[in-house]
């Protein structure tokens, strides 16, 4: 069987970080689907509550998938630098104890969301004509949570060994069965905001089922052997070393991202609403810059492991060029077409004015974060997860939150200012990593072969 990993240690680098960054995004943009369509079909089929509370939920959602995440890139980044280094006794020892570590991951997600979901949802001050509804969403979310943590950390596995194809065409396969079973449950079936919910976990079962079959059953050099499945504490420790602080700033900051969700909870559902048709649309602007910077986080890993510091170096500087055009690029046509973006989720125009104002407001700043994404992604490929994390935490979540304190308190309580939360942390965040980035790792020499 033909090999399916990349080795990004040597060709072209623009090319190299090209073909492994675009399946990685059209991968992100259907997994963004499955969350997405949620919206879009009780949107359009339930009602402005139902899709107020998808969107109010989506905070709460992204604290479980950023942690696993911040763990995934931490296998990812250890694998890739034994595959970089052609160690195969470690990259099995890699590969195993990161499987066996996700199993037991999932037990203690799944049981301790669960048991959180009524205090996150008081916690972010949801009104009581949503309260209901985004319950009992969560609750069916978090009760299949594992079916996306294991289909995340399999298809990390083969991104750290160049492999990007095959974990997009199981997302594609998934994302429109999502759709079908949106439309089946919710429309002929009456099944609601729990329609959309069931229909998510068991599309992601199926992706995640595909993924470990893939695992199991190759013969390439990063198989999966189920019965040496082994917590090795060296291994685990490295993974943690890296991937610890990149998911404790992940969590952090999408728990302070629920404190701007409770800022904009206080103007109503129809600005919650608004604001979670926004969210939407803000993440898959995000998708290219996250797709760069996996693919970023990868080929310095790769090369570290090879020895090889000017080309991850040159690799990081062609990631930050790529991700800025494409960025820029996108953020133009979301700003001319921003009011029919919108109303693909509702035809309520309270609804569309708030999202509308939100996304032309907030869009063209994503530069900066785009630099962020790219800047902390070879970081951690170099290993340095620490300093991109406390970058993060203080503008993301410290900064970030003293503003909203002190403009709704003493300047004026309106939306502008509060949805420009986002933008002041992504413009902070942007001029300390491009400082520490250039203390800590552009002048030591370090690029010398």
């Amino acid at each position: 069987m033909r090999s399916t990993a990349r080795d990004l240690t040597e060709g072209n680098i623009l090319k190299q970080i090209l073909m492994f960054a675009l399946p990685l995004m059209f991968g992100n943009i259907f997994q963004m689907l499955y969350n997405t369509v949620d919206s879009i079909v009780v949107g359009q089929f339930v009602g402005t509550e139902a899709l107020a509370a998808v969107g109010s939920t989506t905070m709460i959602t992204n604290m479980a998938v950023f942690f696993f995440n911040g763990f995934s890139v931490g296998a990812g980044v250890v694998i890739g630098r034994y595959f970089g280094a052609k160690d195969m006794k470690k990259l099995h020892l890699a590969i195993e104890t990161t499987m066996a570590s996700t199993f037991l991951l999932c037990v203690l997600f799944t049981v301790g969301f669960i048991s959180a979901v009524d205090f996150m949802l008081k916690f972010m001050d949801t009104p009581a004509d949503v309260f209901h509804e985004a319950a009992v969403y969560l609750r069916i979310y978090f009760g299949g949570i594992s079916g996306l943590l294991i289909y995340n950390i399999g298809s990390g596995i083969l991104r750290a060994v160049g492999d990007t194809t095959r974990p997009l065409m199981f997302l594609i396969l998934t994302s429109v069965m999502n759709i079908i079973l949106d439309l089946l449950f919710v429309i002929p079936l009456h099944m609601g905001i729990a329609g959309v919910a069931y229909a998510t976990i068991l599309s992601q079962f199926i992706s995640a089922a595909l993924t470990l079959l893939l695992l199991i059953r190759t013969h390439d050099i990063y198989r999966l052997v189920i019965r040496d499945l082994t917590l090795d504490r060296a291994r685990l420790r490295e993974i943690f070393s890296i991937g610890l602080p990149n998911g404790i700033q992940s969590v952090i900051t999408a728990f302070s991202n629920v404190f701007v969700q409770s800022y904009i909870n206080f103007f109503g559902s129809i600005a919650m609403a608004g604001w979670g048709c926004y969210n939407k649309i803000d993440q898959f602007i995000m998708l290219p810059m996250a797709s760069v910077a996996m693919a970023a986080t990868t080929f310095v890993s790769q090369n570290v492991g090879a020895k090889k510091f000017r080309r991850a170096d040159e690799g990081t500087r062609t990631s930050i060029m790529l991700t800025l055009s494409i960025t820029g690029m996108i953020a133009l046509m979301i700003w001319i077409f921003a009011e029919r973006t919108i109303s693909m989720f509702t035809q309520d125009e309270g609804v569309i004015a708030f999202g509308t104002f939100a996304l032309r407001q907030n869009v063209f700043f994503l530069m900066f974060n785009s630099v962020n994404q790219v800047l902390a992604a070879a970081m951690r490929g170099r290993g340095d997860s620490t300093g991109p994390m406390m970058i993060m935490l203080i503008t993301f979540v410290l900064f970030r939150q003293i503003y909203l304190f002190v403009v709704t308190r003493y300047i004026a309580n309106i939306p502008s200012l509060v949805a420009f939360g986002y933008p002041f942390g992504w413009i902070t965040c942007c001029i300390l990593e491009v400082l520490y980035f250039w203390i800590r790792h552009g002048r030591r020499g370090e690029s010398a072969e």
